[in-house]
């Protein structure tokens, strides 16, 4: 696995560095986030203890099925629904669809890294 490097910026701070890129004003460099959360709370929602607990169970017990991942977490299938779904749109887990349809969670990311700068830089110089 490897470690997923995250950063905090606005959406308006996101949009401006993806507009700057697009006009090849900018290039991201090779430690720079690729993921953004909007705030550093949304990040410690989508991080909790829970659902670290939550992707130490889909690394370690590799479930085959949402089914299964809900009765070994001991969550409702409709909230470990939305859940994992936010967290492929992080880039934290991937959704596959396995056998008969099932779909199964696997962890990319063995580690993560967050980059919040108490200053905020210029993302579009």
């Amino acid at each position: 696995m490897k470690t997923l490097r995250i950063g905090i910026a606005s959406y308006e701070e996101v949009k401006a560095l993806t507009m700057a890129i697009a006009r090849g004003e900018r290039r991201l460099e090779a430690q720079e986030p690729r993921i953004w959360f909007p705030s550093t709370e949304s990040f410690a929602r989508v991080l909790s203890a829970s659902n670290r607990e939550l992707l130490r169970i889909i690394a370690q017990e590799a479930p085959d099925s949402l089914e299964e991942l809900a009765q070994r977490s001991g969550r409702k299938k409709s909230n470990l629904s939305r859940t994992l779904k936010t967290m492929a749109n992080y880039g934290l887990v991937k959704l596959e669809r396995g056998p008969r349809g099932r779909i199964a969670a696997r962890v990319l990311h063995d580690r993560i890294e967050l980059e919040l700068p108490l200053l905020r830089e210029d993302f579009a110089a």
